[in-house]
């Protein structure tokens, strides 16, 4: 069996113990069928993609991305919020990766908080009670502050940061897309370039002084206008707010032990402590949901 999480940007695929990553931007074009191609027998799915804005409602979505599936995966099962698998394209299936992630890792850490801090968003999940989670949509959680839409990498600067200090001069930011998240943990260091693993914002390649362009751009300037130093300065602005997002959302759940995975685990265990989950699955860990169907799909005997 393999386990895939299709998301907006991005399918994961677990294969045995391969794990496959392919941009896949549902807003441009979806090559579901061609990315799966070359699989065959069951599947577990789960996916967030239907909330990608080619769709006209999420129930388009959910359709597109089934159909997609079993076109090629007639036996492909589906995972959605109620914690069950389905077949058919029913409301249940929007954004439950989140949930699959927490089905897996429930009874082996039951007092624990994961936080995936992925590309796009973070998760911040309780992992008990396990019932409570059921039938939590992208928007309920939004409202609890477990759904942060912030991520590693295509998070644009300015969606976040309104101004910066620079120089001592409090200076606002375009509204435009001149820097991405990946920029900013690129520059410090949080990433490494072959990490920048989405396209960056004007297209050219992830390297250390372009994203300090980028970033300098973000305030309508060139790097020789603001410096190193001020580049430098909008990147840990940036970071600053995303961790104080995740640290008021950890504080309305209270004490708990931490669990991190996503692309940006090492930086959340460095950051606030707990366990990385690449220490415990390995590289899994990189396509947690896509691996956790999959686990959970095998322990319910689908």
């Amino acid at each position: 069996m393999i386990g895939i999480d299709i998301g907006g940007a991005n399918t994961k695929i677990v294969d045995g113990d391969e794990v496959i990553i392919r941009y896949c931007p549902l807003w441009k074009e979806a090559p579901i069928t061609e990315i799966l191609s070359g699989f065959d027998g069951e599947a577990a799915v789960v996916m967030s993609g239907e909330l990608a804005d080619c769709f006209y409602s999420k129930a388009e979505g959910i359709r597109f991305i089934v159909n997609a599936v079993l076109e090629v995966l007639p036996e492909a099962q589906f995972y959605g919020t109620d914690g069950r698998f389905h077949t058919d394209p029913v409301p249940e299936l929007a954004a439950a990766n989140w949930l699959a992630s927490a089905d897996l890792l429930r009874e082996q850490y039951p007092d624990s908080v994961l936080i995936d801090f992925g590309s796009t968003t973070t998760d911040i999940i309780p992992l008990s009670p396990f019932s409570e989670l059921l039938g939590e949509t992208d928007l309920s959680r939004l409202r609890k502050n477990y759904l942060i839409y912030s991520g590693m990498l295509r998070t644009p600067v300015a969606s976040l940061l309104r101004s910066v200090a620079i120089d001592g001069v409090e200076t606002p930011l375009s509204t435009e897309y001149f820097a991405s998240a990946g920029d900013a943990h690129l520059v410090l260091g949080h990433i490494t370039p072959e990490e920048y693993t989405t396209p960056t914002p004007d297209g050219k390649e992830a390297a250390r002084d372009l994203s300090l362009a980028r970033l300098a751009r973000s305030v309508c300037a060139d790097l020789d206008e603001i410096g190193e130093a001020g580049a430098v300065a909008i990147a840990e602005a940036f970071w600053g707010t995303q961790r104080s997002l995740i640290k008021g959302s950890l504080q309305r759940i209270g004490e708990r032990p931490l669990l991190a995975g996503g692309i940006g685990s090492r930086l959340i265990r460095s950051t606030f402590g707990g366990s990385d989950l690449f220490d415990e699955i390995g590289h899994f860990a990189d396509a947690l949901p896509a691996y956790a169907v999959r686990e959970v799909a095998e322990r319910n005997g689908i």
